[in-house]
């Protein structure tokens, strides 16, 4: 048990441990991970996460149907989404968009709104 302890221990003081999440880092994409978008500001916990196998950056943008019928953007969620598909629903009160990225890091910032 000691024994295991121990080697636990080295692990997590290792000077090559940084240098190998680091190159994890490096070849991975990164997305940014946020429950609720506005406007260039995360109300809450701006996040990050890494993307796994068959998953992307994704944002969901979230709208609000007028009674005109019009889409008035309320705001946008940010996070890694499986098996992503580009897509627009909407039912009588709202419209979502959904955007997939996997081209670069941080993809998945809204622009425009």
């Amino acid at each position: 048990m000691f024994l295991l302890f121990l080697l636990g221990t080295a692990c997590l003081f290792c000077p090559c441990w940084a240098k190998f999440q680091d190159s994890v880092k490096g070849t991975a994409t990164v997305c940014h991970k946020c429950r609720r978008y506005h406007l260039g500001l995360c109300y809450g916990t701006m996040m990050s996460c890494v993307l796994k196998y068959k998953q992307f950056c994704a944002t969901e943008n979230f709208y609000v149907l007028t009674k005109s019928g019009k889409s008035m953007y309320h705001y946008s969620r940010l996070s890694c989404m499986t098996f992503c598909e580009d897509i627009n629903f909407m039912n009588f009160k709202r419209r979502t968009e959904i955007i997939c990225c996997q081209h670069s890091n941080y993809c998945n910032l809204p622009e425009g709104l």
